[in-house]
């Protein structure tokens, strides 16, 4: 026995010699009917169409960069100036569209669509760490309760009381010969887990207690049955959305790493590393800041417009 699952039904007439001759009912699952409130919902579909031309962006940088990231041009420098570039708006030309760095003239642009490869490549495998740790806790903390839940909840505690950032850069820092890339992942996606751990737990708690799982005990059925052909499809709604929602945190706190130096190493091209590159020159330059700034602003607004319609969309009493 599974949960119920919610439909809509619409009803088509067709008629014969001016009367009724039958009618037709068409069910609809709970994914089409998510589908069709996700559709009517232009802001985030905006930001899909801007994530899945960010993910094809960042696969196909190679062959959408005009330049090598990593390539240094000195000629486009005005040594006379301190290091700006030459032109105006810092640089921008039909060569360079979004301009170069002070002092070594890298282009702008094609390090930006590398930064968004090191973005995605960094916070997605983090966001499955968090999803996959905090699905395991959460159901477990809230399937069996008692001295289990206490146990782990109280771990979440711990771990959402702890200064994350401070013990990250510690970390990182320390591990000096362990490649940069691994390190973040894994560091970023251990920190995530109890936020989601939490709101599964409270999710696992109220499912437990439906009619379904009641049933499923009565005729027998093990833990293992209720818990992942019982809770896991139900709770897959809010695990897909609050994945969503943790990835742009996730490149927020790549980003926020990477400008303290302790994230991604040079020459890699990385949007929290050209913000800290930046600062010395925001007022001399300000489209070096302006640049990354941007991609890292529209990046995250777009993750967040699409999670933020994916609750709405999959979330059965939203009423939309």
């Amino acid at each position: 026995m599974t949960a119920p699952v919610e439909t809509d039904r619409t009803a088509t007439e067709t008629s014969t010699g001016g009367g009724r001759a039958g009618t037709t009912i068409e069910g609809r699952s709970l994914g089409q009917i998510a589908w069709m409130r996700l559709k009517r919902d232009r802001v985030a579909i905006a930001g899909a169409v801007f994530v899945i031309f960010l993910f094809l962006v960042a696969i196909f940088a190679p062959f959408i960069a005009n330049h090598h990231p990593n390539d240094f041009n000195s000629d486009l420098i005005d040594k006379s100036t301190g290091g700006l570039p030459q032109g105006s708006f810092g640089g921008v030309s039909a060569d360079h569209w979004l301009g170069v760095e002070p002092v070594n003239g890298r282009d702008l642009f094609s390090r930006v669509v590398y930064g968004a490869r090191i973005s995605l490549l960094i916070a997605i495998p983090a966001t499955l760490i968090s999803v996959a740790i905090g699905a395991v806790a959460g159901i477990t903390a809230g399937y069996f309760g008692g001295k289990v839940d206490n146990a782990i909840s109280r771990v979440m505690d711990v771990l959402l009381a702890f200064p994350i950032l401070v013990f990250s850069i510690a970390l990182i820092a320390v591990a000096e010969n362990v490649n940069r890339i691994l390190m973040l992942i894994v560091v970023i996606g251990f920190f995530g887990w109890p936020y989601i751990g939490r709101i599964i737990r409270g999710q696992t708690l109220s499912l437990r207690e439906r009619e379904f799982i009641d049933a499923a005990r009565s005729l027998g059925a093990s833990n293992g049955h209720i818990i992942f052909k019982q809770l896991l499809p139900n709770l897959f709604a809010p695990l897909l959305v609050y994945a969503t929602l943790i990835i742009p945190t996730n490149i927020l706190s790549e980003a926020a790493l990477s400008y303290l130096g302790v994230g991604v190493k040079l020459p890699t091209a990385s949007w929290g590393q050209m913000l800290s590159s930046a600062v010395q020159w925001s007022t001399a330059d300000p489209m070096f800041m302006a640049v990354p700034g941007t991609a890292l602003f529209i990046t995250v607004l777009a993750f967040n417009l699409l999670g933020d319609g994916l609750r709405d969309a999959l979330d059965p009493r939203a009423g939309r």
